[in-house]
């Protein structure tokens, strides 16, 4: 109901979830896109800058994925890797990480004044249960792919880690643009608390296509398909 909202009035929506490695940011957003038309909705998971990216103005790679009207972008992760990760792990110089305090609530302003319906989600888990999940992804090899290296030399700066969410909430939880906290460690709840709450804050009437009767089939019996002995199968191994 909410992304025929969205398509039927042009809305340009972002929801932006962050968190901590393991807080469960990929579980929430593959849920709610999987619910919804992928040409409406989009996810945005950027990695490393390039060389180029480096150069250009810092939102500039992140401004080139804002949505169109009628969309949502879902970003895995976002601009706020400067405040994060970048900090922490030595990735930028603190004259880039004291800018990006700075201009970052304004940069967010103006995507707001533009028409852009901005939303920040934080998702919060506690170091017991973000080992918990390290240790589960480590055992099942179906889920290793998602720990990383930068993960592994992350685990033993919780308190750093503390330290720069505390500072960027302090600069960027605005009236304009406030950061949402979701309490992570239950999964399950931690999903439906965020979805439940995302469906409040945009308002939306039911704009659901009413369910249509379909004509009786008609069948051309002219025409005669060619042998399937001459088609190539896929194996019926299941």
């Amino acid at each position: 109901k909410l992304q025929e909202w969205v398509k039927a009035n042009k809305l340009r929506v972002v929801v932006i979830f962050e968190g901590r490695d393991a807080a469960g940011k990929g579980g929430v957003i593959k849920t709610i896109a999987g619910c919804l038309n992928p040409r409406i909705c989009r996810i945005v998971a950027l990695g490393i800058p390039t060389e180029k990216e480096k150069s250009q103005w810092y939102f500039q790679r992140y401004v080139s994925e804002l949505p169109s009207g009628g969309e949502i972008t879902l970003f895995d992760r976002s601009w706020y890797n400067r405040a994060g990760v970048e900090k922490v792990m030595g990735y930028c110089t603190n004259e880039e990480y004291e800018e990006f305090l700075r201009s970052c609530p304004e940069f967010e302003r103006m995507l707001i004044r533009s028409g852009i319906i901005l939303i920040k989600y934080w998702f919060s888990i506690s170091d017991k249960e973000q080992e918990n999940r390290f240790q589960d992804r480590i055992k099942d090899p179906t889920k290793r792919w998602k720990i990383s290296q930068m993960d592994i030399e992350s685990r033993d700066k919780w308190v750093e880690y503390s330290m720069a969410k505390d500072k960027m909430f302090s600069y960027t939880d605005t009236r304009q643009s406030p950061w949402y906290v979701v309490p992570a460690d239950d999964k399950r709840r931690a999903r439906l608390n965020c979805i439940d709450h995302f469906l409040t804050l945009i308002p939306y009437k039911d704009l659901t296509v009413k369910a249509i009767k379909l004509p009786p089939l008609k069948h051309d019996v002219a025409y005669v398909r060619p042998p399937i002995t001459e088609q190539n199968f896929v194996p019926e191994k299941y």
